[in-house]
């Protein structure tokens, strides 16, 4: 059921989900591409700056996410808890999601204050946000960032994706 029945899409890596964005793009007319790792973050936090969209404390993860404490060690439906204020359902936990960026560890020191890109690609470690269904409370906060190469895959990772809207 990966991908489909409203499961995650899992065993990602970053290329099949650009791959996937540019075979949506082509299919609809609209450009689909991954997130930036600003985006991203954005996104999760719905308007909030607490560690998780719900507050500074993690009491309440169990109500939002999927994650070690509670997932019996297994992704889970999308829409299964709560979702952020903005309507998006598991921003942390369930899956980790590959970010556009490449991983620099003074993302936030280095960018521009408002709407940072992220460093060009290259061959190098790339972004991923979001904590998955392993992941204990504090790798699903809002700012966790974690990294790995583009071509590696785990069955925890997966992708969420952007929409351009047309100029």
């Amino acid at each position: 059921g990966m991908g489909k029945r409203r499961f995650p899409a899992i065993c990602m890596t970053q290329h099949a989900a650009r791959v996937f964005c540019q075979w949506l793009s082509a299919k609809t007319g609209r450009y689909y591409r991954l997130p930036s790792e600003a985006e991203w973050e954005y996104a999760c936090r719905a308007g909030t700056q607490t560690a998780y969209h719900f507050g500074d404390e993690p009491d309440r993860l169990g109500d939002f996410a999927w994650y070690y404490d509670n997932s019996d060690e297994k992704y889970h439906k999308v829409g299964g808890k709560k979702p952020n204020p903005w309507g998006l359902f598991d921003m942390h936990g369930n899956v980790y999601e590959w970010c556009a960026d490449k991983y620099e560890k003074n993302y936030y020191q280095d960018s521009p204050i408002n709407d940072p890109q992220g460093p060009k690609l290259g061959e190098a470690l790339r972004v991923i946000r979001g904590g998955g269904w392993n992941g204990i409370a504090r790798l699903c906060r809002s700012a966790d960032r974690y990294y790995d190469v583009p071509t590696r895959t785990y069955n925890d990772y997966g992708f969420r994706v952007a929409l351009t809207p047309p100029p």
